[in-house]
């Protein structure tokens, strides 16, 4: 009898471990999994059935861990010649229309030579008339009918898909790049530590929205405007958009980690004509002041030509006075201008309700931009929460 008791209370101390074991391995391997993604899925689930980030984990249970691919990319994969490796650390990619085709086959030429990934989204429904280009067959092409540069980005730029890249360029396609070289830019972008950029732009030939883009022909980088004009003022004491710590919509160049952040900003309802470049610097992993700047010595053209709604193709720089250069707009451009300015600016208004809420709802949000030491530093509370 004592004998099968001693058996019996052997193997509930037998079993007990191997219960305690099992939970300690399964906690620790739940741990390495959430660790090796590229970033937490956020719950969504609820009445709408959609996965929650612990549903997506525990669907791969039945995958042994060695072949679960946690990220992709936008390398072609050709089906008859064996495949390379992805040889490039940055990604380019564009909303295009067919008006601007030979402006863009100039930046993409700019880009190729630096073995960049090329993404193009197509907003007018013309794909096919690229094909003539000697490059269009190394780009990824995407067809959604006008839709604007961040509803792309949103779908189509998840930080899975673009890990790979330590760098996004989200650029416009109306930008003149004969005096920008892109390695060039990027190894200033490192050198100084900036996480999100943008090149200056040619103070006589642009279309010039902000001063702090305008090119400093006297520096290589610069982070900060000064001006005063009426009751806007950028001084030393300026510590936000758009004095510092700020870049504008057309031509942003995001890290990895910047743009892993912005993807999540990108609000997945809202056109975002105007307005999200106020808040981009949220992502600046650190310092704005420091880790957000314009790269003076890499500069570009701003043709502001519009395009969704708009009917021109050829609009000339500011200096071209000639009316032959003038393009004509129809009365149904302007018209649908009109309805994406007034949708941008009420969607504008929405974006600024749901930030300000956003604040109020969180008690552990610091502002970056408005807790800075007098020497750019971030305030002794941020750095320690």
């Amino acid at each position: 009898m004592t004998k099968v008791k001693s058996r019996t209370s052997l193997g509930l101390l037998t079993t007990l471990m191997f219960v305690v074991i099992f939970v300690t391995t399964k906690l620790q391997y739940e741990h390495v999994k959430v660790e090796n993604r590229w970033h937490p899925f956020v719950s969504t689930r609820g009445s709408s059935g959609l996965a929650s980030g612990e549903d997506r984990f525990e669907s791969l249970d039945s995958l042994r861990q060695g072949v679960v691919e946690w990220a992709s990319n936008l390398e072609l994969k050709p089906l008859w010649q064996s495949s390379s490796s992805l040889n490039c650390n940055a990604l380019l990619a564009i909303p295009v229309g067919i008006k601007q085709k030979q402006n863009v086959d100039i930046m993409v030429q700019k880009f190729l030579s630096e073995n960049c990934s090329i993404l193009l989204f197509h907003y007018d429904g013309s794909v096919d008339g690229w094909n003539d280009l000697e490059w269009s067959n190394k780009a990824v092409h995407i067809l959604a009918h006008n839709q604007t540069k961040w509803w792309f980005a949103k779908r189509f730029l998840h930080p899975d898909v673009v890990s790979p890249y330590d760098f996004i360029f989200l650029w416009d396609e109306d930008l003149g790049v004969e005096n920008f070289h892109p390695g060039r830019f990027l190894e200033i972008m490192i050198s100084e530590g900036l996480e999100i950029s943008q090149p200056a732009l040619d103070p006589e030939l642009s279309e010039v929205h902000h001063r702090i883009t305008l090119r400093n022909k006297t520096v290589k980088v610069h982070r900060q405007v000064y001006v005063s004009r009426g009751s806007f003022n950028c001084s030393d004491n300026s510590t936000g958009p758009p004095c510092t710590g700020w870049v504008e919509g057309m031509a942003p160049v995001f890290s990895r980690a910047a743009w892993h952040c912005v993807w999540h900003l990108i609000q997945n309802d809202l056109i975002h004509g105007w307005g999200l470049d106020m808040k981009l610097g949220y992502c600046a992993q650190g310092d704005p002041t420091k880790t957000v700047g314009v790269i003076d010595s890499e500069y570009i053209v701003h043709r502001g030509i519009p395009t969704l709604g708009g009917a021109s193709a050829t609009k000339p720089p500011p200096d071209r006075k000639s009316p032959e250069h003038s393009p004509v707009k129809s009365d149904r451009s302007i018209d649908l201008r009109t309805h994406i300015r007034r949708q941008s600016t009420a969607e504008l208004e929405i974006f600024k309700q749901r930030w300000d809420q956003a604040v109020r709802e969180d008690d552990r949000w610091i502002d970056p931009f408005y807790h800075l030491r007098q020497n750019g530093e971030l305030h002794e509370k941020h750095a320690t929460e």
